[in-house]
């Protein structure tokens, strides 16, 4: 077995928004440098601890979470939580060694990469909102470079060591070319037919569902097939309203997996404006009905839109 020519750890997650440009990172390693050996680290009980390891990467978890606004027994135990992901972090750099550590923003990004600054390990945060998130806020003082998806970001990091890249998105939505039939396959549905996509981010957005719910009876009188991603907590309902309205042309997921097949049905797409899912869509170009999520850190959802 050959010895890694470079030892990554990537750190973050929480929501699709950061474990999406987090593997798309780690493809473009692997891609560019196949040796390459890279260890993410996530919060326990959060989705990375599942996407990661079904995207065949090794992920170890921090016992970590956010400060709530109300006062809970979450909050009292919060800076238990932080020396006890530092220390487990410091744990988990003395044993994988990186040559450098990546943090794509989320509870445990912080944790792991305050401990490898602290270790001098080459650091870099990802930044993938107009708006940064107050867990890259805190790191940018303690990292080397810090990569942006849009213009003005002067504006919350040191200028010095800010790059504009763009968001990191999935390898699989650039490819939608040729994907059309194969996706009618998969969902079963009538390639003449129209066919609307629902994402309402990887968690699913309780406005958007709810809407969509109220307008079954119209969607399916007009013929339009459905592709309704509904996140966990809706999942079920959303379920049983289409089978009671007998909505056969409607396909409902917790979770799409496959959103290069999404993507390459959908003649319109309701979403969420999200930073990642912004991006996927600029590069798919697809026509779209966006919702800024209206309790977004400084309304940032809507503000990412204002160039379109």
């Amino acid at each position: 077995m050959q010895q890694p020519d470079i030892k990554v750890i990537i750190s973050g997650g929480g929501t699709g928004g950061h474990i999406f440009p987090a593997l798309a990172i780690a493809n473009a390693i692997k891609s560019a440098r196949p040796q390459a050996e890279i260890l993410f680290v996530g919060a326990k009980g959060r989705m990375e601890m599942e996407k990661v390891p079904a995207a065949g990467y090794k992920i170890e978890g921090l016992w970590i979470s956010g400060i709530k606004r109300e006062l809970t027994i979450d909050n009292l135990s919060f800076p238990f939580k932080v020396l006890s992901s530092i220390s487990k972090a410091m744990h988990i750099l003395k044993e994988f060694k990186p040559n450098a550590a990546v943090g794509v923003g989320g509870y445990a990004s912080g944790p792991l990469l305050y401990a490898a600054s602290l270790k001098k390990i080459p650091c870099l945060i990802q930044e993938q909102n107009s708006y940064p998130g107050i867990t890259n806020k805190i790191l940018a003082k303690r990292v080397q470079k810090i990569c942006v998806a849009y213009e003005g970001m002067d504006k919350y990091f040191p200028a010095s060591k800010i790059i504009l890249t763009g968001n990191p998105v999935r390898e699989n939505v650039l490819m939608l070319d040729g994907k059309f039939d194969e996706a009618m396959s998969f969902f079963s549905f009538n390639p003449s037919q129209k066919t609307l996509l629902i994402v309402g981010g990887s968690q699913g957005a309780r406005s958007i569902n709810k809407s969509i719910l109220a307008g079954l009876e119209k969607l399916k009188a007009a013929g339009v097939q459905l592709i309704w991603q509904t996140g966990k907590l809706f999942y079920e309902e959303a379920q049983r309203a289409v089978a009671e309205v007998g909505y056969g042309q409607a396909r409902v997921f917790d979770f799409i997996a496959r959103m290069d097949f999404a993507y390459a049905a959908a003649n319109l797409v309701v979403s969420r404006a999200g930073a990642s899912t912004v991006s996927e869509l600029t590069l798919t170009g697809k026509p779209s009905v966006m919702v800024p999520l209206p309790t977004a850190a400084e309304d940032h959802q809507t503000k990412i839109l204002k160039p379109w």
